[in-house]
């Protein structure tokens, strides 16, 4: 097995019976949540280090349903028709949290985005994470002011 995380996790605690595909939509999302999260972070540390509180603040105005939603919009073209499948899973999933600083529709587009990066994390598709937050990234300009 490659020597990536997914890889190293399955390898020391066996990979389980429940894929991607066995996954619900929130499930998806959630561990899609701690990856978009690590992205981010790991982009903020290795360019430029600093303090953790203000990595921390740089990372929350990222890392939140509106910027998310923003950064759907900017991608939704892109996405294949399987990637869009999930997407819609996850934004349509009934889910017992609400919108704390966002619209409804900003944090529903959020949580799709989130279930597709879950999705695709948990199919070992690491380089399509980061191609499509890139691109993101790119298209709303949110992390070109990293040295604030």
């Amino acid at each position: 097995m490659d020597n990536d995380l997914t890889g190293l996790i399955y390898e020391s605690f066996g990979q389980g019976t429940h894929g991607p595909d066995s996954q619900s939509a929130l499930s998806l999302a959630y561990i899609g949540d701690c990856i978009y999260d690590l992205v981010v972070r790991t982009v903020l540390i290795t360019h430029e280090g600093g303090k953790n509180g203000s990595l921390h603040n740089k990372a929350k105005k990222v890392v939140n349903a509106s910027a998310q939603a923003d950064l759907f919009d900017a991608i939704e073209a892109d996405l294949t028709e399987e990637e869009t499948k999930v997407y819609h899973r996850g934004r349509n999933a009934k889910n017992s949290s609400s919108a704390k600083n966002a619209s409804i529709v900003a944090y529903r587009k959020a949580t799709g985005l989130e279930a597709l990066i879950g999705y695709l994390y948990l199919d070992g598709r690491y380089d399509r994470i980061v191609e499509l937050m890139k691109l993101g990234f790119e298209r709303t300009g949110q992390m070109d002011n990293r040295r604030e």
